[in-house]
């Protein structure tokens, strides 16, 4: 393990032009994933805050019994997937509309008969906002009664979880895309080292080296490439997040199990497109 570091180590001082361009373009295709990533990052997350506010409200009646209401509240809260339900009163429903209309707001002090109804709000779980679940919870909450009607936005919320769907399917189909392409731009890179050093490789077979001992400092090699390229294509990444925060919108960073992962990935790709590089040349030589 010494002698293949130090083979490693002196490879990368004899060509270090020829290893600085190999880690630049692993790093420049390996920022295009990360670039990929941190947008498809925040689009789940701008998803994720929209689909907070997937909620039922059962609008109650005007007669309304306080029997009716406890059982209408155990009902809803014993169904699979709800996380909570609030029961909002008239007077409530009055405040909330003031609060966010401005129209109700200039009228409510004409208004002799408060017209908003009492209801209950269930809402869901994270894992459970689909719209089996919404459609479940509906179903169960016409019949009660307690409940006058039902709502809670059909063709918004089939378009939202739509989104996601299409969204999930985008993001699987283009980070395949952009990783394939990264392990092509990688393999190129590796492959252009190994043939700047074919008269070394060549001697080494004369003099009877194994090719386990000949492949191993090129899987340092790419290892450390990969390393090397992965740490400029988050750094890349950074620079764009912030440049984007400061300047033109509020941007999350991706989490830091990605970062380390998309570290991983740089080195895992450098190993296996050097190995498949040198195993290729040494069937040739």
């Amino acid at each position: 393990m010494a002698s293949t570091l130090r083979e490693t180590l002196a490879s990368l001082k004899r060509s270090p032009l020829l290893a600085g361009l190999s880690s630049l373009m692993v790093g420049l295709a390996l920022f295009v994933v990360g670039l990929f990533s941190l947008a498809t990052h925040n689009l789940r997350l701008a998803l994720a805050s929209v689909e907070e506010r997937v909620e039922v409200v059962a609008y109650l009646r005007e007669d309304l019994r306080q029997v009716d209401l406890d059982a209408a509240v155990e009902t809803l809260e014993t169904l699979p997937g709800v996380e909570e339900v609030s029961y909002v009163s008239k007077p409530e429903a009055l405040e909330r509309a003031i609060r966010d209309l401005p129209e109700i707001a200039e009228v409510s002090s004409d208004l002799e008969v408060n017209p908003f109804p009492a209801s209950l709000e269930v809402r869901f779980l994270p894992e459970w906002r689909t719209t089996e679940t919404v459609e479940a919870v509906v179903a169960a909450a016409e019949p009660l009664p307690a409940v006058e009607d039902v709502r809670y936005g059909q063709e918004w919320v089939e378009r939202l979880f739509f989104l996601r769907r299409i969204g999930g399917i985008t993001a699987l189909i283009l980070g395949a895309a952009f990783a394939t392409v990264a392990t092509l731009i990688i393999g190129t890179a590796i492959r252009i080292a190994v043939f700047a050093r074919r008269e070394e490789i060549y001697v080494m077979r004369l003099v009877g080296a194994r090719d386990s001992l000949i492949w191993r400092p090129f899987l340092l090699e790419g290892a450390v490439t990969g390393l090397v390229g992965g740490v400029l294509a988050i750094l890349l990444t950074w620079i764009t997040h912030q440049s984007v925060f400061h300047f033109l919108f509020e941007l999350s960073w991706v989490p830091t199990s990605w970062v380390l992962g998309g570290l991983g990935i740089g080195v895992l790709f450098g190993i296996l497109a050097s190995n498949l590089a040198v195993r290729r040349y040494l069937r040739e030589v």
